[in-house]
C-alpha cells in the first residue's frame, strides 16, 4: 500500500485501484464552483480509491454522497479511506457495487460526477508501463474508441438527476468535443461547457440537467 495526496487529503492506494491524478483534483474544483451553496446527494460513478466522493463529502454542501465501482476491490479500497478520513467528512458516504449507475437506480442527485474509464483497447499499449502494469484495465479501458462508459453515463444520468443538476466527467483531451456533441444532442441537458485543465487541456465537461 502507497500513499497519495488528493487535494487536501492523504489515500491509500495499491494496484486494486487507479492513482489520483492531480486533473481529477480540476473536476472537483469544477464540481464544488458548479454546485456553490447547493445540497443533496451527491453521486460519484467509477469511485476507485473514493478520491472523487472522499472529496466532495469533506469540501462540499451535500447531505449524502454515494460512489459506486463495479470492482469490490476498488470499494475494499475506498472503504478503508473512507474509514480512516472519517474525521474529515461533513456528510456520509455510501459506497454500492455495481457497473457505473446500475447500483444508484433509487438515488435523486443534484449532481452526478465521474472520471470514467476512456482508453480505447488498441490504444493499450501506448500507455507507459508504470501505467499499463500498475493500474487495473478496467479502470482504463472502455471499448473500441474509448467512449463505451462515458455514452451509458450520459445516457442513464438524465434520469437520475434533479431539475438543474449537474453532470460533470472527466474525459480524454483527444475526445472533448465528441463528449461535449453527445450531451448537446440529448434535449434532456443544456449550458454544455468544456473545461481546460492546468496544462489547457480539454479535460472536463460539465451540463446541466434541463
Amino acid at each position: 500500500m502507497r500513499r497519495a495526496a488528493f487535494r487536501h487529503l492523504t489515500l491509500d492506494v495499491d494496484e486494486r485501484v487507479l492513482i489520483p491524478r492531480p486533473e481529477t483534483e480540476g473536476l472537483v474544483e469544477e464540481v464544488l464552483q458548479a454546485t456553490r451553496g447547493v445540497g443533496g446527494c451527491a453521486v460519484d460513478i467509477g469511485t476507485g480509491s473514493g478520491a472523487i466522493a472522499l472529496a466532495l463529502a469533506s469540501e462540499g454542501a451535500f447531505s449524502s454522497v454515494v460512489a459506486t465501482d463495479v470492482s469490490l476491490d476498488a470499494l475494499a479500497v475506498a472503504r478503508q479511506n473512507a474509514a480512516r478520513l472519517a474525521g474529515a467528512l461533513r456528510a456520509p458516504v455510501e459506497f454500492r457495487h455495481g457497473s457505473l449507475l446500475a447500483p444508484v437506480g433509487d438515488v435523486r442527485a443534484s449532481v452526478i460526477v465521474s472520471n470514467p474509464p476512456y482508453i480505447a483497447y488498441h490504444e493499450a499499449s501506448d500507455l507507459p508501463p508504470s501505467v499499463r502494469d500498475w493500474e487495473p484495465a478496467l479502470a482504463l479501458l472502455s471499448g473500441p474508441d474509448g467512449m463505451s462508459a462515458t455514452h451509458a453515463i450520459i445516457r442513464g444520468a438524465a434520469d437520475l438527476l434533479e431539475r438543474d443538476g449537474i453532470l460533470a466527467l472527466e474525459v480524454d483531451a483527444r475526445r472533448a468535443s465528441l463528449v461535449a456533441e453527445a450531451l448537446a444532442v440529448d434535449p434532456r441537458y443544456r449550458e454544455i461547457a468544456v473545461r481546460l485543465d492546468l496544462a489547457g487541456r480539454e479535460r472536463f465537461i460539465i451540463a446541466r440537467r434541463t
